[in-house]
């Protein structure tokens, strides 16, 4: 049984030990994630580079996410390293004080309009939320705090406000630089940190663009006002993809609202024709133990029971023990996870028209497949996007997507169900001539034999874009025609 749930996984410096990125490869990794928010432009070019030899190496078409920074909002240093804060007692977060002088009584900060944007009972969650600081007034820029929740509190950590509502473009000067860095990298999918709107989303679009990148764009929900439910769409529609980035997201709405966001931001994902991705803390205990815990095996299943495309690993691969194993269990889990029936079975768009021929198609033979004995789907595609409607639809019929077009082999890498293989057409083939090639090359790669029922969609193998207008339906080992 093929996996169907794509497998992300950060890069870092656990995965630059001699055969570790190709073990990730042996146990089934989809897509590699760069955070830049670690690390130099040159380590993620190597890392790149690296990928991508390894692609060639084993066959293995393996997608490239660049992950920006965005906006961290962070405290500033402490004279000591770090301090303990005790419940009740006073702390005040001041922009004017000595950035590297921090004590027990006040830190100063990197983000100057804190102080406008906070007012009496506004409640600052430090560290991920590991501290809670009451604002009890503002005074000369200076916020000042009663601790709510205390404990050690160290240099440079981040601070997020209870309900949402800083100002900080989604898109730093740190950004726009290792959007270059990008550019020159060509790789798949680029993540932008901390959106509050459609137009960040496409103010990064516009300068990936003019750095001659045409990645697509995943959109990382870190703000709580990103899911007022008119932004949520319009966020969803400006992207390509959609991250439910648990850390800050949850800091922000709070830990018992996630569930509830998590079910919604996928299902409205997938509605909308978009790839979602879950990610933060899946199997974190993995960073020390190989072995997961029972709980985090029961999230990542629920991720999938809830219809996500993509399970992210985060510090798990990038500077844990245990970099492999991780994307072992992972696997495991997934694959238990989608012989569930609820993961196979979908109304996806049953009572919607079709606007388009090639999405009618698309939808016409996900039915078809999940109602016969369908072995799997042939997308010939130019763009990715018949294989993208497909992979709305639940099921367990893979999809091979075949392209000559490296660019949209990388795209399909995050789409459930969906895999990508590189096919060329020659401009003197027929139609008949391509099915027995496509045939070929899955018995090349071991997907097929004798009897096997496979669903070809096809254009009519002129090149151009969004052309799928035909579907087919053979039968390995017999007569291949028009």
């Amino acid at each position: 049984m093929l996996r169907r749930t794509k497998i992300l996984a950060t890069l870092g410096p656990a995965t630059d030990k001699p055969g570790v990125l190709e073990g990730l490869f042996k146990a089934g990794i989809d897509v590699v994630r760069m955070n830049f928010s670690h690390g130099s432009a040159q380590d993620h070019l190597d890392r790149a580079e690296a990928v991508r030899a390894m692609s060639k190496k084993t066959g293995r078409r393996v997608g490239i996410l660049a992950d920006l920074q965005g906006p961290k909002i962070r405290i500033a240093r402490f004279k000591d390293t770090k301090v303990y804060l005790n419940e009740g007692q006073d702390f005040a977060l001041d922009i004017n004080f000595d950035p590297m002088a921090g004590d027990n009584t006040q830190v100063g900060i990197t983000y100057e309009p804190l102080a406008l944007e906070v007012k009496p009972g506004s409640r600052l969650l430090l560290d991920d939320g590991r501290i809670v600081l009451d604002v009890v007034n503002v005074e000369n820029m200076r916020v000042n705090c009663t601790v709510a929740v205390g404990g050690d509190l160290s240099n440079n950590k981040g601070i997020n406000l209870l309900g949402g509502g800083l100002s900080a473009a989604a898109l730093t000067d740190k950004d726009k630089e290792d959007i270059k860095t990008i550019g020159i990298m060509q790789c798949d999918y680029v993540a932008i940190s901390f959106p509050r709107c459609a137009e960040d989303l496409n103010e990064a679009r516009r300068l990936l663009v003019a750095e001659g990148c045409y990645a697509g764009i995943v959109s990382k929900v870190e703000r709580a006002e990103a899911i007022v439910p008119e932004v949520m769409d319009e966020i969803i529609l400006a992207s390509d993809a959609v991250m439910v980035a648990r850390g800050d997201l949850g800091v922000e709405i709070g830990d018992a609202n996630l569930p509830a966001v998590q079910k919604l931001l996928i299902k409205r994902t997938r509605e909308l024709n978009r790839v979602a991705i879950t990610a933060t803390q899946m199997m974190e205990s993995m960073i020390e133990n190989p072995i997961p815990t029972r709980a985090e095996v029961f999230d990542v299943a629920n991720a999938i029971y809830d219809g996500t495309d993509v399970i992210m690993l985060s510090a798990e691969t990038a500077s844990g023990k245990h970099p492999i194993r991780a994307v072992e269990a992972m696997h495991r889990v997934c694959v238990e996870a989608e012989k569930q029936r609820s993961v196979r079975e979908s109304d996806h768009r049953i009572n919607i028209q079709f606007e388009r021929d090639d999405e009618a198609i698309a939808m016409s033979a996900m039915y078809m497949a999940n109602h016969t004995k369908i072995k799997g789907i042939v997308s010939l595609t130019e763009s990715g996007s018949t294989a993208l409607w497909m992979s709305r639809i639940s099921s367990a019929i893979p999809i091979f997507a075949m392209s000559s077009h490296e660019s949209t082999l990388g795209k399909v890498t995050l789409y459930r169900g969906v895999f990508p293989v590189y096919f060329k057409i020659e401009s003197t083939q027929d139609h008949a001539e391509v099915n027995r090639s496509v045939v070929a090359e899955l018995r090349k790669w071991n997907k097929a034999k004798d009897g096997d029922k496979y669903i070809i969609t096809k254009g009519d193998l002129n090149g151009v874009k969004g052309g799928t207008n035909g579907l087919k339906v053979i039968v390995i080992g017999q007569g291949l025609t028009p």
